[in-house]
């Protein structure tokens, strides 16, 4: 399994072949339309993520010492945007995402061509995963 900064790495690549704007966002919306639908059963007010200018559930479980992912929206840039986080942190152990310095959305440009609310939103998304990473950790060392 590749590690976070090699995934990173690798979207950073995936996104530097394109200098418009336009070929990057069809990317994102691409990368949204791949993501695995999240079951109704999800789709519950503990899920939403708050700070979201659109509707994001982020289920999440904990198996074998690892962290996973699943996540839906109601906007596509923002599945998107989610199918790009989940890629970097489903599978991880809390330590790993509580120590990544996350890099690859400033390298590929998208703190400075995200509108205020989606930047928000998605940084809502990525506190929200390292608070679980946080909690499963201090579970974990409980028992």
């Amino acid at each position: 399994m590749q590690t976070i900064n090699e995934v990173q790495q690798e979207i950073i690549e995936e996104f530097s072949i394109y200098d418009d704007w336009m070929d990057k966002y069809a990317i994102i919306i691409e990368q949204g339309n791949a993501l695995q639908p999240l079951d109704e059963k999800y789709k519950i007010p503990e899920n939403i993520i708050q700070g979201c200018q659109s509707r994001v559930w982020l289920q999440t479980d904990y198996c074998a010492g690892k962290l996973y992912f699943q996540a839906e929206s109601d906007a596509i840039i923002v599945k998107g945007l989610l199918a790009l986080v989940l890629r970097v942190f489903n599978g991880r152990t809390p330590d790993e995402i509580i120590s990544v310095d996350l890099r690859f959305m400033k390298e590929i440009g998208l703190t400075e061509h995200l509108s205020p609310t989606r930047s928000n939103g998605l940084l809502s998304v990525i506190k929200q995963i390292r608070y679980y990473a946080i909690a499963y950790k201090a579970k974990a060392e409980k028992n």
